[in-house]
């Protein structure tokens, strides 16, 4: 109790006496300050609400003092009163750091159903970025006596973002008969399918069937789906279920058994079954993915986002267009309106003989810049040319991008080594910038080193567009030393890059990768020894010569083992170089590498070539200042 008058007496009294001025401070601190604020951070995760108070105490000089108040009232923000939240938001209104807490109150009301403060808090949430939030609102809504079931069947689509909160929604539509069993169930296969057994398992026991007998579904279905389907709507679908789960180690397997139980279930019921085992062989490359798909004559708002996307890449493998189009037009509206999608349907079109047709879809993304957007150029006829004069501006917008108290605290956060508060901090100052501004930021960015920034912010734009922030190329006499050494094009090392690290010169990944090419340190060591580095050491892996080095000989290394091809030898840069061979060897013709990206099963590697090879093409517009080809950079892929 005393830590909790405490903490509302240190925030009242802090906005009577010190107005917030941190746009004015000078933000240079010592490292035992920093130390104790990076302590009062960890005391705030860990809710030590009498560590918080003490380390806030002792930080009261501290020029950040919107993240010290925060820290001190994140730590015990479960009992805090709607005073304290109040003082806090209106000492530090408009700030990114205000809004994270109004995030973090907002999840507190709704978890403890205080509809009336949430109600009171939601319309001031600024990025309402939160999934579990908006399941809240939608709670909120339905306390209302609102029917919500339409928009919570569109927003529940992504399990691993549902946390508590959207497990709550569904419970709580179920028991208003706002959700009926077909939602149910379609939840729980969807949590399976996403791996999240334990939440699967939750939601069908909504319907009332034992918690045990779904357990042994999800963690022995052989045993379940040798006992039959039943006669209950339960039972079958608990067989489903167990069906989804074998099928992920034996889909084969698992058609055997559907093949068996077909006569026991609904046409409904058979389709659900088929197109699980659909999806799980589309992911595994299997040539017969797409016989599956076509037995699951299942209805498009019965499988998810995840399942059309599969579907689909199925029939493009196959290069059946009449399927691609057909199943385009079965994703749901917004799956439709991705870039993609457009494509992939444009070029359906066009095998189809449909020209005009397709012509007007890949003008609709020709204007963009990425992937899709350059493939739809060529396919207009037009290669990919920029402009590569620089934007100028004057000293005042410099000086205005200079002063600007978020991006201060950005940078003082990166140097910290706190990006996620960095990026934050910049990211706020960004969202009420017009394009010129947001180039003057890009360009400021660039100018304090800060090329991850600059890139970021000037990929905001649309209309006014900077290439040369977009795709800077720092330590071009390293880079090109190094690859006119192996005969290994620039403007690809250069695109690689840009996604590898976004030349950030210390970047770390969550596995160990270091450095601008983000080389792992058992493949530093390999390559090291491969081309005579005796001198390598573990701890020169961030120099900026020796990661350059490292990175483009194991790229050329990984380029001559795989027959020269850009396409595989990125994904083999970022998945290993076994998976691209295994991948071209499911292959039963030769695609084009625009289909072979798009279908690489690793959601994470097949941004990444997209990625990569996009960017190339762009520095090589650059380099060479004469337009070029995306489609002939990609080549071809054959079995």
């Amino acid at each position: 109790m005393f830590a909790r008058f405490r903490n509302l007496l240190l925030l009242v009294l802090a906005f009577a006496v010190f107005p917030y001025a941190e746009a004015s401070r000078d933000l240079t601190t010592t490292t035992a300050q920093d130390e104790s604020f990076r302590q009062l951070r960890d005391a705030a995760r860990k809710e030590d609400a009498a560590r918080a108070t003490r380390l806030a105490d002792s930080l009261k000089d501290y020029p950040v003092p919107s993240y010290v108040d925060y820290y001190l009232l994140k730590s015990d923000l479960r009992n805090a009163s709607e005073e304290e939240v109040d003082t806090y938001l209106s000492r530090y209104k408009g700030s990114a750091i205000a809004d994270r807490l109004r995030n973090d109150w907002l999840l507190i009301q709704g978890r403890n159903g205080n509809w009336a403060s949430f109600d009171k808090y939601y319309p001031f949430f600024v990025l309402n970025d939160d999934t579990q939030v908006k399941c809240y609102a939608l709670m909120s809504r339905a306390d209302k006596g609102l029917n919500v079931s339409k928009d919570a069947r569109t927003l529940l689509v992504k399990p691993r973002k549902y946390g508590e909160a959207c497990y709550a929604l569904v419970s709580d539509l179920f028991s208003r008969k706002q959700f009926v069993e077909d939602d149910i169930w379609f939840q729980s296969r969807l949590a399976s399918e996403n791996n999240l057994t334990a939440l699967a398992i939750r939601f069908a026991t909504l319907s009332g069937v034992s918690k045990a007998e779904v357990s042994k579904a999800m963690e022995i279905p052989a045993s379940v789906l040798d006992q039959g389907t039943g006669t209950s709507r339960s039972s079958h679908e608990v067989y489903l279920l167990a069906l989804g789960r074998l099928a992920k180690k034996d889909p084969t397997l698992a058609a055997q058994y559907l093949d068996e139980a077909s006569s026991s279930l609904s046409r409904k019921e058979q389709a659900t079954g088929w197109s699980a085992i659909a999806l799980v062989a589309s992911v595994a490359l299997s040539p017969d993915a797409l016989e599956y798909w076509k037995k699951a004559s299942v209805s498009p708002t019965d499988i998810s986002p995840y399942a059309h996307e599969w579907k689909v890449r199925a029939a493009l493998r196959k290069q059946n267009w009449r399927l691609v189009h057909e199943w385009i037009d079965q994703m749901p509206v917004s799956l439709q309106k991705e870039p993609a999608w457009i494509y992939w349907k444009g070029r359906a079109l066009v095998a189809l003989e449909q020209r005009e047709q397709a012509h007007k879809l890949f003008s609709s993304i020709a204007d963009q810049y990425h992937f899709y957007g350059q493939l739809a150029q060529e396919e207009l006829g037009r290669k990919i040319s920029v402009n590569g004069n620089r934007k100028t501006f004057s000293e005042a917008e410099i000086a205005a991008m200079s002063s600007n108290p978020g991006f201060q605290l950005a940078q003082k956060f990166f140097k910290m080594n706190w990006r996620f508060e960095g990026i934050r901090e910049w990211n706020w100052q960004l969202r009420k910038m017009d394009e010129h501004q947001l180039l003057a930021a890009a360009e400021y960015a660039g100018k304090i080193n800060m090329l991850d920034r600059m890139v970021n912010t000037s990929d905001r734009t649309r209309d006014e567009v900077d290439f040369t922030q977009r795709f800077p190329a720092p330590f071009k006499e390293t880079v090109r030393a190094a690859t006119e050494q192996l005969g290994l094009d620039m403007a690809w090392t250069y695109g690689l890059v840009r996604q590898e690290s976004r030349f950030v010169m210390n970047a770390q990944s969550s596995v160990g990768a270091s450095g601008l090419m983000q080389v792992m340190p058992a493949t530093a060591k390999y390559v090291a020894r491969k081309i005579g580095l005796s001198e390598y050491r573990p701890g020169k892996i961030n120099s900026l010569e020796t990661n350059i080095l490292l990175g483009t000989n194991y790229l050329n290394m990984v380029l001559n083992d795989l027959e020269g091809s850009q396409v595989l030898a990125t994904a083999a840069y970022n998945a290993g170089p076994r998976r691209p061979k295994n991948w071209k060897t499911t292959l039963s013709r030769t695609v084009d590498g625009a289909i072979f990206a798009e279908t690489i099963p690793f959601s994470e590697t097949r941004d990444y070539v997209k990625n990569v090879m996009s960017n190339a093409t762009y520095y090589a517009a650059l380099f060479e200042g004469k337009p070029q080809s995306l489609k002939k950079r990609l080549g071809v892929v054959t079995p």
